[in-house]
């Protein structure tokens, strides 16, 4: 993936003109002078990743030297393109290179050279770099290969600038709030369900992850081949709240039909118990008549035993019916919580799998930025 840098450069460059040599003391001291560019030679080295208009460029006139060298200063606000592995984002080490090249002499006629070493350069570069803006620079390599392209050996200067991005602000405004996402939703585990309040706050909390990932995709190219630990770290964490989500649905139905279930139960043993009432109630009605019609004759002492064996023998029944009652109303009691059993161990079961694998998850993330910041510390203090 390439993107652009911007940054400003001087350039100073210098090369020697054998036909303008002299002897000061001849012309009354004059060791120096300047002149326009347009009055004398001067290589036509170009920047190979350049991307910026011309208008950015300011040239100082030629400075002649009595000893054959000129020397020329270039001002430029250079946006060059870079090939970036994000891989790493926010924790990343950047390499680009600024190349150096003539267009249309070769090794024989113009060789390209350096008058500083790497670390004279990064040094310099460092006292006079006014702003950093998310970057930090690391160090600086200097190559000057022989490249041959047409059976022709062309020469090159090449400056490789090694970048290390300044993660803060990506933590503060990404990771943290993503990491506190994540801990609200375990957290969420222990919302009662028959409060209902448990489904709106995943979604809540799956809403706030989505404004996340907008503003992530504001902040990464979508050219990159290989995803971004950021990118794996957001997506995972959404999918983890996701299927979250999905099982507080679940487990949110499950009480639901419990409920159900219930309540259709009972309604059912309710009429069932009106039905037998009346049943029995029809039942001795009818007996009572009956045996008024044959018995007209007996004896009041008769009656009265009579009327008590059967107003013992419907305490009995009634006694009888309450013991049934009592024993079907346990039965389906228990038939009834049997949806709401599952849904407390499948929410066991899930928050135990969904803790471990946040837990691995996120060790395995951080543990890995940890490092590759703990590796750019490192190299930038050698």
């Amino acid at each position: 993936m390439s993107q652009t840098v911007t940054s400003h450069i001087w350039i100073e460059m210098s090369w020697m003109n054998e036909f303008l040599t002299w002897n000061s003391s001849d012309f009354c001291g004059i060791e120096k002078f300047t002149v326009p560019m347009s009055s004398l030679w001067t290589p036509d080295v170009s920047i190979l990743e350049d991307a910026s208009d011309t208008s950015s460029i300011y040239r100082s006139p030629l400075g002649q030297v009595s000893n054959g060298w000129v020397y020329v200063t270039t001002r430029q606000r250079l946006t060059f393109t870079c090939h970036m592995k994000l891989r790493d984002f926010p924790f990343d080490t950047q390499k680009c290179t600024i190349t150096f090249l003539s267009m249309t002499s070769d090794a024989g006629v113009m060789h390209l050279g350096t008058a500083h070493n790497d670390t004279a350069l990064t040094r310099v570069s460092e006292m006079f770099m006014v702003t950093r803006g998310e970057w930090d620079l690391v160090t600086m390599e200097i190559s000057a290969p022989n490249v041959t392209k047409g059976g022709t050996a062309q020469s090159k200067l090449i400056y490789t600038i090694i970048m290390m991005r300044k993660p803060m602000l990506y933590v503060v405004i990404l990771i943290v709030p993503l990491f506190y996402l994540m801990i609200l939703d375990l957290a969420s585990f222990f919302i009662s369900e028959a409060r209902g309040e448990k489904l709106s706050f995943k979604v809540t909390v799956l809403l706030s992850i989505s404004v996340l990932l907008l503003i992530l995709q504001d902040m990464l190219p979508s050219t990159e081949e290989n995803l971004p630990m950021m990118a794996v770290y957001c997506v995972v964490t959404f999918a983890l709240v996701g299927i979250s989500l999905l099982e507080a649905m679940l487990v949110s139905f499950l009480f639901d039909l419990d409920g159900y279930c219930g309540q259709k139960t009972r309604s059912s043993v309710n009429a069932q118990e009106e039905i037998q009432l009346e049943a029995d109630f029809d039942k001795e009605t009818a007996s009572a008549a009956e045996e008024g019609q044959r018995k007209p004759e007996k004896s009041p002492l008769t009656l009265d035993r009579s009327a008590g064996l059967d107003a013992l023998k419907l305490i009995l029944e009634e006694v009888k019916a309450a013991r049934r009652e009592a024993e079907g109303r346990e039965t389906d009691q228990r038939k009834s919580r049997r949806y709401r059993r599952v849904a407390e161990i499948i929410d066991s079961v899930f928050f135990v799998l969904y803790f471990l694998t946040v837990a691995s998850f996120l060790t395995y993330i951080y543990v890995v930025w940890i490092s590759r910041y703990a590796e750019n510390i490192a190299m930038k203090s050698d």
